[in-house]
Order: structure tokens, then sequence, then C-alpha cells
């Protein structure tokens, strides 16, 4: 498996049989990462997204790494969350990062430890020169930790949510 490193979490690049499973039943997806799924984790919407996901990378594996990864909480050993992009950067160079974090998890550094992750990451291949994000204009939280990754506000969607972007370091 794919993983990244954190000072508390091990971030896993969703493999599509651990996506289906996620879907279909719990117990088969904690005995392939070996890690318990927090009560509240899949949400209602990357729920519905994981068999999508699944597909998609069965019909090509590069998308690995950009899309769905799982945020693993090692003291406790269950996933907390999931972060990941939107999607492989396109011929501009962008990706869009997404995170949520169970309940029991929230207000305590965890999505903005992993996004801070998966924005490295990114820019660890040439081929990305921005990350992007949004949120809804209510999620003080979301907007600071988008701040605190150093991204700037560059406005609001058509549907409201506020946008963030960085460049790639130079």
């Amino acid at each position: 498996m794919v993983t990244i490193e954190t000072e508390r979490l091990t971030l896993v690049a969703c493999p599509a049989q651990v996506a289906r499973a996620a879907y279909q039943g719990r117990r088969h997806a904690e005995a392939l990462l070996g890690v318990r799924l927090h009560d509240q984790w899949p949400g209602e919407d990357i729920r519905a997204f994981l068999p999508i996901y699944a597909q998609q990378l069965e019909y090509d594996a590069t998308l690995l790494g950009w899309g769905i990864w799982l945020m693993v909480e090692r003291a406790d050993r269950v996933v907390i969350g999931d972060v990941g992009f939107k999607g492989k950067p396109g011929g501009r160079g962008i990706v869009d990062l997404g995170y949520g974090v169970v309940p029991a998890y929230r207000q305590q550094g965890y999505a903005y430890e992993a996004a801070r992750a998966m924005r490295d990451w990114a820019f660890a291949d040439a081929a990305v020169q921005r990350v992007t994000a949004d949120c809804l204009p209510d999620n003080f939280a979301s907007a600071r930790i988008l701040e605190k990754l150093g991204m700037r506000r560059t406005g609001t969607s058509e549907s409201g949510l506020l946008t963030w972007e960085i460049a790639r370091p130079t």
C-alpha cells in the first residue's frame, strides 16, 4: 500500500479493493487495512463515491494517490477521516484538495496535519503547479486550515463556496 507517515497519522492511498469493501461492509475493509473503521466513517458523501472511485481505479491504476487517502490515527489504529484530491493534475497542473474528519476527532489538528502532507506530496510531483480547495462560507475551521496551508482565498464559486489556491513554491 502507498502510505505517508505524519506525526500522528498514517495516510493510506485507498486501493480499489478497500474502497469497494468499505462501501459494502466494514469487516472486510478492516481486515484488508488491519485497522478499525470509526463508526462514523465513511460519511454519506464519501460513502456514495467509494464504488465510483473503485471503478475509476480499476480503469486507471495511475489514479492511485490522486484520489482518496484514508486518515489512520496511529495511537487508536482507527480510520478517522479521508483526505485527497479530485483527480490527477490536468494540463494546467492543478489538483483540488479535500478532506473530512469524523466529529469525535475534529478540532485536534488532524485535518491540517493530513492536508499539509497532501499539499507537500502533490508539490513533490513536477506536474503539479497549483493546489486548489473550497469550503463553505461558514466553515471557519476549514478556512483556517486552508490559511495555515499557505493558501490564499481567490473568490467564490458559482455554488457559493469560498475558493482557495496555493502555487508551487519557487
